[in-house]
């Protein structure tokens, strides 16, 4: 049995080597050392799934893997049958036979070549990310290319040297069943999930994710026959929608659901289509698109096909950026949906200064409720301040929500719970059921510990902690100062404030004392006031002192 631990740790040293082979080709923070490391991690991660698979096949009918590769016949077409789901590898892509190679003086040309046949076959079109025009990314690219010519040779060399290094193969964790995929990606992409350009990528941090797909299961009935559909308007890496996936199918992440992603970021759609891969939720993976869902949303209920309206969903979770420029678009957006529902409280205005401060979350918020069935569920990551503002988009956006009886009910997390940025951040989740009117607010913003990450300070959940925000929730417990539970008319009479601490009881402590003990007390007041007050005086003394002291000076 492989220790969990070890082999996590050998996974992290090769991604650290990788890093430091793109350091040395001054590649460091860069577009290209995104796009190496992530390519490399995820070639060797296909190819020892398809060896693996291979072997076990191999085994059942009495083929070994290189009889199997050498010969391509029948066998070989049926195995592709049965795993039809995986990346296709002819002979001449796998690792072992690169390696017979390396001796070559143009074996970067080989490898290169392995990569963009890999993509091309017809069987791997399925695993391309599509752009809202109809373009498809393709799997992998020619990553040598990112050095100069004469070091592409050296380069490919030691990537090889790298992900052959100690016989490690990804197979111990196929034959393990080890749940690591989730931490292996956070440590694969914590260098490069940062703003940048116009979009800002927030990486969600885990403990919110597992939160929010914990409570947004438990709020449904779950069918046993029923396939749900889900979708993240603003995906980045896919931490929240994948989690829920996850949730929703006991730990098998398509089990119970289909994933409709759209996320305009190039990187943020490849490392979701990664991180999908990783999770075997490959069925899906024709439904993630790179594209502006607010101009553009991608998915029709007949898909590519505008006239048959908007997609809607079991399921929606997202934590969009809050605040940018998308004055480019702004006008665009209006126009194009202004004889529709889907922005009922408005776009934001664009304003003279501060072009990046734009609420954008507001318009994909709307176009969440737009989207959602009418028994739909939803969680909505929103800058604390949504929940109490008391005009504009914001507050129109409360008033539909509690007026048509959507509110399940709003977590308030702790500060910094994201890396990078200070905002304070609440959980708005969403329910078209909740006809009742429970509706539990939670203050767990004095939770977690401070811990620092590089130059950034973050707040960290404990188990503990994590599992105290869901079973409070999902019970609908009320925690005297952390948690209440409310009715959408009280609700309306606090101006639709959906902050918990506006409803808490106000409690005045009462302390029985002697007449004794009240003279003493007293006394003590008298005599720290009498201290302060001619610490005041002395103080006021020397200020107009050193006033008069001051003299006027010609230079």
């Amino acid at each position: 049995m492989t220790d969990f631990y070890l082999y996590e740790s050998k996974i992290e040293n090769m991604i650290d080597e990788l890093q430091g082979l793109c350091s040395q080709k001054g590649l460091s923070n860069t577009a290209n050392e995104e796009e190496v490391v992530t390519t490399v991690f995820l070639y060797k991660f296909l190819n020892d799934k398809f060896i693996y698979n291979l072997n076990k096949f191999g085994e059942d009918i009495g083929e070994t893997v290189e009889e199997l590769l050498k010969n391509e016949n029948d066998e070989l077409d049926a195995f592709y049958d049965e795993h039809s789901q995986d990346v296709v590898f002819h002979s001449e892509d796998t690792i072992e036979y690169l390696v017979q190679h390396a001796g070559k003086p143009n074996f970067y040309e080989l490898f290169d070549d392995a990569l963009e046949r890999i993509s091309n076959y017809e069987d791997n079109e399925k695993f391309k990310v599509e752009e809202a025009d109809g373009t498809r990314l393709p799997l992998f690219t020619r990553i040598t290319e990112t050095v100069s010519k004469e070091e592409r040779n050296s380069f490919a060399k030691t990537i090889f040297n790298i992900i052959t290094q100690e016989k490690f193969q990804f197979k111990d964790a196929y034959e393990n069943s080890f749940d690591f995929y989730s931490t292996i990606f956070e440590y694969l992409i914590k260098n490069y999930n940062v703003a940048s350009g116009t979009y800002a990528e927030y990486f969600t941090p885990q403990s919110c994710s597992a939160i929010i797909a914990k409570i947004l299961v438990n709020m449904s009935e779950i069918s046993d026959d029923k396939l749900y559909e889900l979708s993240d308007f603003a995906a980045g890496s896919g931490s929240l929608i994948l989690h829920l996936a996850n949730e929703l199918g006991h730990g098998k992440f398509g089990n119970k659901a289909r994933v409709y992603t759209q996320d305009i970021s190039a990187k943020s759609s490849r490392f979701l289509r990664l991180n999908m891969m990783l999770n075997g939720l490959t069925e899906s993976l024709d439904n993630i698109i790179k594209g502006d869902t607010l101009l553009n949303p991608a998915h029709y209920n007949v898909p590519h096909d505008p006239s048959s309206g908007l997609k809607k969903y079991d399921f929606i979770t997202i934590n969009p950026p809050f605040k940018m420029d998308f004055s480019s678009t702004r006008d665009d957006i209006e126009h194009k949906w202004q004889n529709t529902d889907r922005f009922f409280a408005g776009i934001p205005k664009i304003p003279n200064k501060k072009k990046e401060s734009m609420a954008i979350y507001t318009c994909f918020l709307q176009h969440v409720l737009y989207s959602l069935k009418d028994d739909g569920k939803a969680a909505v990551i929103v800058p604390t301040g949504f929940i109490t503002a008391q005009s504009g988009i914001e507050k129109k956006i409360r008033q539909k929500i509690v007026d048509n009886h959507w509110l399940k009910g709003v977590i308030s997390m702790p500060s910094n719970i994201f890396a990078n940025t200070g905002t304070n951040v609440s959980i708005l989740f969403i329910d078209k059921t909740n006809a009742s009117g429970e509706i539990l607010l939670m203050d767990a913003s004095k939770l977690g510990k401070k811990v620092k990450e590089g130059k950034n300070q973050r707040t960290v959940l404990d188990l503990k902690e994590i599992t105290k925000i869901e079973d409070t929730f999902m019970n609908h417990k009320v925690v005297d100062d952390f948690s209440v539970s409310v009715t959408y008319d009280q609700i309306k009479e606090k101006n639709y404030s959906l902050s918990a601490g506006q409803y808490f009881e106000v409690k005045i402590e009462y302390v029985e004392l002697t007449p004794e003990e009240f003279e003493e007390k007293m006394n003590q007041y008298k005599t720290n006031l009498k201290t302060y007050f001619d610490e005041g005086r002395t103080l006021e003394d020397e200020i107009f002192k050193s006033l008069e002291d001051l003299k006027y000076e010609i230079r």
